[in-house]
C-alpha cells in the first residue's frame, strides 16, 4: 500500500469538485440526456431523424451522413461529421472537445473517440478538452481507440483494437497497441491512392 507520506500526491478533489462547463452547457448536457432515449430506441433505419435530433443540439451534420442509435454521442453541439459519413453501432463519441468526421469516413461498432483527457502534470488533475479529426475516406475500424488532440489522415485505415495517440498519415494503415504504422492503403480499382513505402 501506498502512504501519503511518501510524497505530495494528486489533488482529486478539487479535480472532482471543478465545474469545467458553463452554466449553458450544464443546462444543455441535461436536455440532450433528457432527449437522448428518442434517439437511442429510435428504429434503425431513421437516420434522417437521428440527424434532425442532433442538429437540434448544435450539431453540424452533413446529408447522407448515417448515426446508429446505439452510438452514443456526448455532446453533440461539439460534432460535425461529412456527408455519407458513419458512425456505427455503439460507437462512443466522448467529445468533450471538438470531434471532426470527414465525408466518405467510417466509425465502426465499438470504436471509442475520446477527445477528453486530464492534466496529470499538475495536482489539481484538470480536465482537458482537446479536438479529434477524422479525415475524408478514413476508416476507423471495429474497437479501436482515438485519443485526444489526434488528426486521422485523409483515406487511413486504423485496424481493429488499435490504439491511436499519435497522428496517422494520409493513407496509411496502423494497427496495435500502441499503433504503428504497417503499410499505406491502396484502392482497389487500378489506381493506387498512394505509392507503396
Amino acid at each position: 500500500m501506498v502512504s501519503d507520506k511518501e510524497g505530495p500526491g494528486l489533488d482529486v478533489r478539487c479535480c472532482r469538485e471543478a465545474t469545467p462547463y458553463t452554466r449553458a452547457e450544464y443546462l444543455a448536457r441535461a436536455l440532450w440526456w433528457g432527449v437522448f432515449p428518442l434517439f437511442r430506441f429510435s428504429p434503425r433505419p431513421f437516420f434522417c431523424w437521428r440527424r434532425l435530433l442532433l442538429r437540434i443540439f448544435g450539431a453540424t451534420v452533413s446529408p447522407g451522413a448515417n448515426i446508429y442509435p446505439s452510438a452514443t454521442i456526448y455532446l453533440p453541439w461539439n460534432l460535425t461529421i461529412g456527408r455519407d459519413a458513419c458512425i456505427g453501432e455503439w460507437a462512443l463519441i466522448y467529445n468533450l472537445g471538438p470531434v471532426f468526421i470527414g465525408d466518405r469516413a467510417t466509425v465502426s461498432h465499438r470504436a471509442h473517440l475520446c477527445a477528453g483527457t486530464h492534466d496529470y502534470t499538475t495536482p489539481a488533475f484538470p480536465l482537458r478538452r482537446l479536438p479529434i479529426e477524422v479525415g475524408a475516406d478514413a476508416w476507423i475500424c471495429a474497437d479501436a481507440f482515438i485519443g485526444p488532440n489526434v488528426w486521422i489522415g485523409r483515406g487511413a485505415i486504423v485496424a481493429a483494437g488499435a490504439v491511436v495517440v499519435k497522428d496517422v498519415g494520409e493513407w496509411e494503415i496502423v494497427g496495435g497497441n500502441p499503433a504503428r504504422f504497417l503499410k499505406r492503403r491502396r484502392l482497389t480499382d487500378g489506381q493506387d491512392a498512394a505509392e507503396e513505402v
